[in-house]
Formats: structure tokens, sequence, C-alpha cells
């Protein structure tokens, strides 16, 4: 009813100020300053306001308003600086990047990331198990895939005309789910009984294989820095829950792409270091 409200005001505004030859700025909080332009800065607005002298200007921000619309019916929007689109034209927005200590834990993993507008972007990433150093000697062979959504991190204070060095460059949150599966190889230690002076009697080792799926989902905190618009470098860690199918001995334990606690203690847990190239 309020938004009807503030339609039919604004309807009536606008038909007045065309037959008056007033020009109108709406404010971001719905207020309406009826007035004559006269100039359009970089930063700010200047204005007379029929009531008080020609000679007097006023001014306002121009972060502080959505739009203006002339005596002539003519409008012009305007964007807060932090979030408008036009002042990274020239920055690239997107990334082609690789975990840079992945290979030395048993997967190769690559990422890629879009900025979708300032301050948010998204991100995919790919795991290879098996294409890096066997640490764990389990011969494993598998894929993982990850998914997160990055909010960049505002000022702790705006000043005016401020924005973001690059679209891609900051601290942020992201939240992030995970999937994998890979199959491995491992040695079942078997123990039959002990003899009276607490000595193994029998002992076998099986060789066994079995096919991991696992998962997390995690709030992932980074910070991303960008190199002349071309080079980055991303640095990671993250929290949060996570489940596994194993079932041998511990079934938790490392999962390539995340690290996650047995069935009693389901966290999962993330970190690294991504190194990247960005294009347009």
């Amino acid at each position: 009813m309020n938004h009807l409200k503030l339609l039919f005001l604004l309807l009536f505004i606008t038909i007045s100020g065309i037959m008056f030859g007033q020009d109108m700025i709406l404010k971001k909080n719905n207020e309406i300053i009826q007035c004559k332009i006269k100039e359009i800065g970089l930063d700010e607005i200047k204005y007379t306001m029929p009531e008080f002298s020609s000679d007097i200007l006023f001014s306002i921000d121009k972060d502080r308003i959505t739009k203006i619309i002339f005596a002539d019916g003519k409008e012009m929007e305007f964007e807060k600086e932090l979030t408008n689109p036009a002042n990274y034209a020239e920055n690239n927005k997107n990334a082609l990047k690789i975990d840079f200590m992945s290979p030395i834990t048993g997967n190769t993993t690559f990422y890629f990331e879009r900025s979708i507008k300032p301050g948010r972007s998204f991100e995919a990433g790919l795991g290879i198990i098996g294409m890096g150093i066997n640490v764990a000697d389990e011969n494993a062979g598998g894929a993982f895939m990850k998914f997160g959504y990055k909010f960049m991190k505002d000022p702790d204070f705006y000043l005016r005309g401020m924005q973001y060095a690059h679209i891609l460059k900051g601290s942020y949150v992201k939240p992030e789910i995970s999937f994998g599966v890979y199959g491995r190889k491992f040695t079942d230690y078997y123990y039959d009984s002990y003899d009276p002076w607490g000595n193994w009697i029998y002992t076998e080792n099986i060789e066994r294989s079995e096919t991991v799926v696992s998962g997390a989902i995690q709030i992932v905190f980074g910070k991303q820095w960008v190199f002349d618009n071309v080079f980055l470098i991303d640095i990671y860690s993250g929290v949060g829950y996570g489940f596994s199918n194993k079932t041998h001995h511990y079934d938790g334990g490392y999962h390539y792409g995340y690290t996650i606690g047995g069935s009693g203690f389901p966290v999962a847990a993330s970190a690294g270091i991504k190194i990247g190239y960005l294009f347009k």
C-alpha cells in the first residue's frame, strides 16, 4: 500500500514539475526535492530551491540519490560508485587458477572465477585426484568439484567516490559446497588372537580397495590480491561440515580437496594458496 501511495505521489509531483518547470531529485530514503538543477559534478549535484534566492546554491552527494527527473520529463539514474559497473569496465572479470600446493598432496585442482557484479563473483573448482604425488600410498584416482559464491568485504567506512581497486580484489567470505568420488587401495591389518604374553599368534595383511564418496559444506574466508590486472594470488581457509562413506578403520581423514573428521565429529576443513591468470 505504501508503494502505491509513493507511486501516485511521484506521478503527481512529476506532472506538477513539468507544468511549473521544476526538476526533481529522488533520494534513496524516498524523499523528493523539487528544485532547479544547476550543475551535475563528479561527486555532487548543485541546485536552487524555489523558496530561496536563486543566488543560494544547495548541493547533495550523488551517492544519496537514485535519480533525477528533469522538467521536460527526461530522467537520469545514479548508482553508488563502489558498485557501479561502469567504474570497472577496464578490469578483467574472469580468472583461471590452480591450487599451488595441491600437486604435493595427491591431486591437482583448477578453478574458474567470474565476476557477477561489483562485490560478487562465482567460483567453480575441479580437482583431479591422482594427478600429483602419491603421499598416502593409496594409488587413489578420481575427482572432486567445488562451487562457491563470493561476497567481497565492503570498506569499514565509506569515502566519497570510493571504489574497489579491482573488481576481483579484496577480502571475502564464500559459502561453498564440495563433492568428490575416488577409488583407493589400502592394507587391512587383521589380528586373530594373542598368546598369554600378549603377543599376536596370527596376523594377516589383506589388500583391499574401495570407492570413497565424500562431500562438504563450508564457509571459506580468504583474501585475493590482483597484480597489474593480469596475475592474482588467493589465500583461503574454510570450515564446515562433511561426510564420507569410508568404512574401514577410521572413517575420517584427508579427501584431497578437504579434510573431514570421523562420523563422531564430522567437521570439514580446507586451506590453500591459489595463483591465477586474469582475462576478459
